[in-house]
């Protein structure tokens, strides 16, 4: 199953006012039917009203952004790189105090959320999200672990760091 994202991106013009002015001249706001490369062109050539009698002729344009399909998720990928994560989790919290006994159980709840997260939604670059950190955080806190903030950082930096350079590997032809 493909994901379908549409992107829109609005623009906020705010006009140049000094700051003795008891209120600021009016704001446009524009959406944009061209690349976002046009915006500077689109800035150039909106005129402000700093009087706030004067009439404005309201211009809209409809954004449409170009739709991208993200790829499936890729299941070898996702074992391999799981494997990786819990490696580099497993030695990183092995180094710290806070866990105590606990690692490997705070490592295997990570790990899980992890690799149900590379096996369902990651799709490649891009969309990589936050969500599953957080509930890393959030699962390790309700059980009672200590650490949970901590080892949702190691996981999320290491993700960071690696997820999308091993997917461009693994997917280069």
């Amino acid at each position: 199953m493909a994901i379908s994202v549409t992107l829109t991106a609005p623009l906020i013009l705010y006009p140049s006012f000094s700051s003795s002015s008891s209120s600021p001249p009016p704001v446009s706001i524009v959406s944009c039917s061209t690349p976002l490369s046009s915006y500077k062109n689109i800035a150039k050539n909106t005129r402000f009203s700093t009087s706030v009698t004067t009439k404005k002729r309201n211009r809209s344009f409809i954004c449409r952004a170009a739709e991208y399909k993200f790829p499936d998720p890729i299941p070898e990928f996702a074992d391999a790189e799981t494997e990786k994560f819990r490696t580099h989790l497993v030695k990183k919290l092995s180094k710290k105090d806070i866990f105590g006994e606990s690692v490997e159980e705070a490592v295997g709840i990570c790990t899980e959320i992890f690799s149900d997260f590379l096996h369902t939604e990651y799709g490649g670059p891009g969309t990589l999200l936050v969500i599953p950190f957080i509930d890393m955080a959030d699962t390790l806190k309700e059980r009672g672990l200590p650490g949970g903030p901590q080892a949702a950082r190691a996981a999320v930096k290491w993700a960071q760091n690696h997820v999308d350079k091993d997917w461009k590997e693994w997917t280069r032809s």
